[in-house]
């Protein structure tokens, strides 16, 4: 077996996921509180390389066939907060989530503070899913009431009243998050969320994305020459088989 067409193949394929997460970095990166998609790359055996036959009385010595694997991963470190001045845009400043129920039901966590106002005047993702209270009620204002403000701690007023407190949430290991759609992130099964004793909230600032353009295009020039000099090295390995068959005939 050819050890080296595999293993360079195994490459183009680890490049292409980098490519791919690459990409959508690229495509995402002005998205509100986008989180940069990662890519680690490691050596998995598998199989021995027979060295030498004839070594230890007749039993061959081998060495174990290393093939890189590619891992993707999510980079939860914040992004800039920038300020719009909109009273619906809410940003998190150090760790944590916005707590929201989805349609069904289930809970889910973004940091993506850009909030609107539905018809029965709960307060909603672009998505539909309603941002949660301490306690796990939806945060619903009253009509007449008086303007919206939200304390750093995240207290919501309305008026003079206070309506409770945003549902704030971290992880121990925020990296086993499952991501859904549009900057929301889910728990697998017996991963539970922690309330952040002292959240950070500012009211009329949205969080920018955690990554920067020209990085992701740096990146991008170095996966193109990997896998133009991986291609050479399958294009070789390929001539020196074909004459090798051809000399044996």
């Amino acid at each position: 077996m050819n050890v080296g067409l595999y293993q360079s193949a195994a490459s183009l394929s680890a490049l292409e996921r980098w490519q791919e997460a690459v990409s959508q970095n690229i495509t995402s990166s002005e998205v509100t509180a986008y989180k940069k998609r990662t890519i680690s790359f490691s050596g998995q055996a598998s199989g021995e390389l027979l060295i030498d036959p004839k070594s230890r009385a007749g039993h061959g010595e081998g060495q174990s066939a290393v093939f890189p694997v590619a891992s993707s991963s999510i980079n939860f470190l914040p992004g800039e907060t920038k300020p719009t001045g909109r009273k619906l845009d809410f940003a998190l400043q150090g760790e944590g989530f916005f707590e929201v129920q989805m349609p069904d039901g289930t809970r889910a966590y973004t940091r993506e503070g850009e909030f609107q106002l539905r018809a029965d005047r709960t307060v909603v993702t672009g998505q539909g899913a309603n941002v949660l209270l301490t306690g796990g009620t939806p945060l619903q204002l009253n009509a007449g009431k008086g303007d919206l403000v939200i304390n750093a701690d995240g207290t919501v007023l309305q008026g003079n009243k206070s309506l409770g407190k945003l549902s704030i949430q971290t992880f121990a290991k925020p990296g086993q998050l499952l991501s859904l759609s549009a900057g929301l992130f889910g728990a697998p099964s017996g991963m539970d969320p922690t309330p952040v004793a002292q959240p950070a909230v500012i009211q009329g600032s949205l969080e920018s994305s955690n990554l920067t353009s020209l990085h992701e295009m740096v990146d991008l020039v170095t996966i193109s020459r990997a896998y133009e000099a991986n291609q050479k090295i399958i294009t070789s390995s390929d001539d020196r088989l074909d004459k090798t068959i051809q000399a044996f005939g």
